[in-house]
């Protein structure tokens, strides 16, 4: 039996587009002015594979999943067929009132078995549509465990500056990003920030295992600061996605671990961009030997097709709100929608048919880690690191060191992220470097034209740079 057609492309007016976007569109995260100087955005038509394509026919590989979560790439016909028949049965429903539907109850189970990989004691989950409102519902939780605990006192969560946990005043306030913080306070109180694990950034040419413990030490420091019987939780991503990919040394996490373990503190991961395979399991803190007590979850739960996030809970944290008792009064309109659902369920359910998160483990990541490898030699790169499915080049003036370019920090990663996009490349630019986290799908042919791209960017940038 042939596979069902796809619709033919749609025909739209690029000008009109371009004309209702400036004129009604604020998009996320953007220079609003420089938009329009600009002339408004690029308007993406259509996707498949690893593949996104412009409203002027330009082609791009794209090596951001979208935005960290297209894992299992675009036009999948399976993901919107599974949406057309959950909206012909229940389009929606909610959760409020003491009801739930089956797609919502099918996907806590599937995500606590993917949990219970090394962790068993993670047994529940709570629904939201975004890594936003994911973290919102952790910082929420965690005050409310200990105030049933009989501890309210203990409402201080540590997190890390340079981390970003969504951008809801909450997310936010958790997150640790000056520029962030800027706007929009004041911020949620109660929220402590302690040194990143950066070592490219922060601990060049320090001993990992050191830089690990020094950093480690900062949350101790803090939290006998502030007071043990006053810390909530300390909450992380595993590997630190929008600061910068940052990949912690290896000693880093456990070392965490033992110090929330010691002071009877919640340890949290944040696993909006580490979850769903990109790392080589199905969540990060597998790759480190964890055992969180919640994590939030997201973007690669639906690979983007529909918004969707979960929070993690341990039995520890449920046994405490079953034996005592009373509304959690948090929770959200599409809190367990069913079609989202649904079709969370089915990605899931593809990348292991595809054992797409064996294959980043084993061939993938591999592969992306030897290719990055080739731009070692390059004047500009300072390091080229990955882990699993996502990677960064940082960018130098000087080889050998981790000098940027004096006076003018910050400018190399939007420059070389430029010329990417112009050669055919989606990348993002943090700072003085290039990050990417392409699909899970991709092909060894597609990592190699990533770096050639980034390789060819930088060339291109090395003139302008040096010219600044």
């Amino acid at each position: 039996m042939n596979a069902p057609a796809k619709p033919p492309l749609r025909n739209y007016d690029m000008a009109e587009l371009k004309k209702l976007d400036m004129a009604h569109h604020l998009p996320a995260q953007s220079d609003y002015k420089l938009q329009h100087e600009l002339g408004g955005s690029r308007i993406i038509t259509r996707a498949d594979g690893c593949v996104i394509t412009d409203a002027e026919g330009h082609s791009l590989l794209d090596g951001m999943a979208g935005l960290w979560c297209v894992n299992v790439g675009y036009g999948r016909e399976e993901l919107a067929r599974v949406a057309y028949e959950q909206m012909l049965e229940l389009p929606y429903y909610n959760t409020f009132f003491k009801t739930a539907t089956p797609p919502p109850v099918k996907l806590a189970a599937k995500i606590a078995e993917k949990m219970a990989i090394g962790n068993p004691d993670l047994t529940h989950v709570f629904f939201n549509s975004s890594g936003s409102e994911a973290n919102d519902t952790i910082l929420r939780l965690v005050r409310y465990y200990w105030e049933l605990k009989g501890e309210p006192e203990r409402n201080i969560i540590i997190s890390r500056k340079n981390a970003y946990h969504g951008s809801t005043v909450a997310g936010m306030s958790l997150g640790g990003m000056s520029f962030m913080h800027a706007q929009g306070g004041p911020l949620v109180p109660g929220i402590e920030h302690v040194e990143q694990p950066y070592l490219f950034g922060e601990g060049f040419g320090e001993d990992p295992d050191a830089f690990a413990t020094r950093v480690a030490n900062s949350i101790e420091a803090r939290i006998l600061a502030v007071g043990p019987e006053k810390v909530a939780a300390f909450i992380g991503e595993p590997v630190q996605g929008a600061g910068g990919v940052i990949i912690p040394p290896a000693s880093y996490w456990p070392k965490v671990e033992a110090i929330c373990r010691k002071y009877g503190i919640l340890l949290v991961c944040d696993e909006v961009i580490n979850g769903f395979g990109r790392l080589g399991y199905w969540f990060g803190h597998q790759y480190y030997g964890i055992k969180p007590d919640m994590i939030a979850m997201a973007k690669g739960m639906s690979s983007g097709y529909l918004p969707i996030s979960a929070v993690g809970v341990s039995k520890k944290i449920v046994d405490v709100l079953l034996e005592k008792g009373g509304d959690f009064v948090h929770g959200y309109t599409y809190s367990g929608h069913p079609t989202c659902a649904a079709v969370a369920l089915a990605n899931i359910e593809i990348m292991e048919n595809e054992g797409l998160v064996e294959r980043t483990r084993d061939v993938t990541g591999p592969y992306l880690a030897k290719a990055l490898k080739r731009l070692d030699a390059h004047p500009l790169v300072g390091e080229a690191r990955s882990l699993g499915l996502i990677g960064a080049v940082e960018i130098v003036s000087e080889k050998g060191t981790n000098k940027r370019f004096t006076g003018k920090e910050g400018t190399a990663g939007p420059i070389v992220r430029d010329l990417c996009i112009k050669n055919g490349l989606m990348v993002r630019g943090i700072r003085d470097s290039i990050v990417m986290c392409p699909p899970l799908i991709i092909t060894e042919a597609e990592i190699d034209q990533i770096v050639d791209t980034i390789e060819k960017a930088l060339n291109e940038a090395e003139p302008v740079l040096r010219a600044l």
